[in-house]
């Protein structure tokens, strides 16, 4: 789209605004023409220092005309601060409604459609981007206002010298301005481009971070990174592109900001033998080389950088096409595929009976119909992509979450429901990504999951420390008495004395959130294989495909439908983890 079509889909929303801001904007002319009083008194006080004054040989009307335009200086100071107070009530609204705006979009767009993913391009509008608009539009307003009360004031005072003056100095002034505003649209483009690949590269890494366990496992790293090199590379390719347009511009500038000098000091001669005093030449070179054309310089700036990134950003905030307007997006239904239909009778640990779970009453379910019965002494592996339902799953069982339909139960009872949460749950333990570490002594640490009041003793928090392969850790830290301190521990450190801790709760059910992720693949199979050997039952979030091969049961979450079996025959059942299986074996990873 080029520029004239952005700024006319632009300029409704922007009269809008500058009709609401009527009382800021008479505000800010008041204060700008004190402005254009200081720029006439500066040339015209000198012009006639010179030719009254100093030249005439009356050097106290001389003084008396660099004082008038001192003054005009002072004048010039205080409408600045005016200025500013004006300013601020035209910008910061601005800002304002735009983060409002982003906001809308963003809950208009999640609500109009909850299955597509969080618009990431939103994080983008939200911080970068309404800042950039704030900063431009008050660039271009202080920057406008400047130049055409400036103006005004310079070429109000050079008719007021001599109106030839005008002849010489406005048709170089004009060329100049003419060729630098043939840049603005090419620019505009390429700043548009820059802002639409910007918000991809954010898209994008926002989705590889939040599958980045799954890419790593699953060996995916060389299908993954090509794409965001690539974004990477055009953000390079067009940052090139735009210091070339600078460039360009600056020669624009250059040409705007020598020409009428020039064209003024070529003109001397013929403009004396037209009358025209030395002091009025002087006057008029005051205006243009102390006011006019600083002034120029500065709005020619703004507009090149500031005017074409903010209509490029204020088009991102336009609103979006009503719902009505817009073809909705077919959706298929979900097919209800039990992962395994419950068997009559036989006791369980946990069990999940036509279970439907979605994280808000218009969100798109998370699990759906799901049947799963988890046997008594099983060791269970949930796969499954990032944000698939897995930790959803595990909150269930836990009792952190209620299903929206069907029931979940642990032991037999209802999984969630009114209990002491100052102690531990004896029925299950869930292990999240995040271990629980405090500050206390290793043994505290070890054993906060055990009923108080009967501690395990010595000898059996060794055991489990054996088993665990965490006899080194333990010494490092002084023993079984020796002091833990959170902040001076690795995030695998940490998660390595929460398995123990674990290993030694009496509950029958361990639930491990991707509790083993900090790990390295032989520690993790050495703390599963030891956690499935303890007594009760094992439910293993697995962002390895090695976990899923170690289990008993492997549980495979896809989106549209769940598949239950060993590991052996799931390649056979379920497409994606024959996927999954094929890069594992690919990366050769233990």
């Amino acid at each position: 789209m080029s520029e004239h079509g952005t700024w006319r889909r632009v300029s409704p929303d922007a009269r809008r605004f500058l009709r609401g801001r009527t009382a800021a904007l008479t505000r800010l002319g008041g204060w700008s023409l004190l402005e254009s009083a200081h720029t006439f008194l500066t040339g015209y006080g000198v012009a006639r220092a010179l030719d009254d004054g100093f030249l005439a040989g009356r050097t106290g009307v001389g003084l008396g005309w660099l004082v008038v335009a001192g003054l005009g200086a002072l004048l010039g100071a205080f409408a600045l601060r005016g200025v500013f107070a004006a300013l601020a009530d035209l910008v910061e609204p601005l800002r304002d409604g735009l983060v409002r705006r982003a906001v809308r979009h963003a809950l208009d767009r999640a609500v109009a459609d909850p299955s597509r993913a969080a618009d990431a391009g939103a994080v983008s509008r939200l911080t970068q981007q309404t800042e950039m608009a704030r900063d431009s539009f008050a660039g271009i307003v202080l920057t406008a206002r400047s130049f055409v009360f400036t103006a005004v004031g310079a070429l109000v005072g050079m008719a007021a010298l001599a109106p030839v003056l005008l002849l010489v100095v406005l048709p170089p002034l004009l060329l100049g301005l003419g060729l630098f505003l043939a840049t603005l649209r090419p620019m505009a483009g390429v700043q548009r481009d820059s802002l639409d690949t910007d918000e991809a590269l954010s898209r994008r890494v926002g989705e590889v971070g939040e599958g980045l366990r799954d890419i790593v496992a699953c060996g995916g790293a060389a299908r993954t990174t090509p794409g965001v090199e690539r974004l990477i590379r055009a953000q390079e390719r067009l940052t090139g592109r735009l210091a070339r347009w600078a460039a360009v511009r600056t020669v624009a500038l250059g040409a705007a900001g020598r020409l009428p000098v020039i064209a003024l000091l070529v003109a001397t001669p013929w403009l004396l033998d037209r009358g025209v005093t030395a002091g009025t030449l002087v006057g008029a070179l005051t205006y243009l080389v102390q006011a006019l054309l600083p002034a120029l310089h500065a709005l020619m700036t703004a507009l090149g950088s500031a005017g074409t990134r903010l209509l490029v950003v204020l088009e991102r905030f336009r609103e979006p096409e009503p719902p009505q307007a817009r073809a909705p997006k077919a959706r298929a239904p979900k097919a209800p595929v039990p992962a395994q239909p419950p068997p009559p009778g036989p006791a369980s640990a946990a069990e999940l009976r036509d279970v439907t779970f979605a994280y808000g009453p218009r969100a798109a379910p998370v699990l759906e119909h799901l049947d799963l019965v988890i046997r008594p002494g099983e060791h269970l592996a949930v796969v499954g992509p990032s944000g698939i339902g897995k930790s959803t799953l595990t909150a269930l069982l836990a009792g952190l979450l209620s299903p929206d339909r069907g029931t979940v139960l642990v032991a037999g009872t209802a999984a969630h429901g009114d209990r002491d949460a100052s102690r531990p749950d004896p029925r299950r333990t869930l292990l999240p990504q995040q271990a629980y570490v405090f500050t206390g002594t290793v043994r505290e640490n070890l054993t906060h999951l055990c009923p108080a009041g009967r501690p395990p003793d010595d000898a059996r928090v060794g055991e489990a420390v054996a088993a665990l392969g965490m006899g080194g850790l333990v010494e490092r830290l002084g023993g079984l008495d020796g002091a833990v301190v959170p902040r001076r521990l690795s995030q695998g450190e940490c998660q390595q004395l929460a398995l123990a801790a674990a290993h030694l709760s009496p509950a029958p059910l361990l639930l491990l959130d991707e509790a083993t992720c900090h790990l390295d693949p032989r520690t993790e199979a050495r703390a599963e294989q030891a956690l499935a050997a303890r007594p009760g039952t094992l439910v293993v979030v697995a962002h390895r495909i090695s976990s899923a091969a170690r289990a008993d049961r492997v549980l495979v979450l896809d989106g549209t439908r769940a598949v239950c079996g060993t590991h052996e025959e799931l390649p056979a059942r379920s497409p994606l983890y024959r996927d999954l299986v094929g890069l594992w074996n690919g990366t050769g990873e233990v």
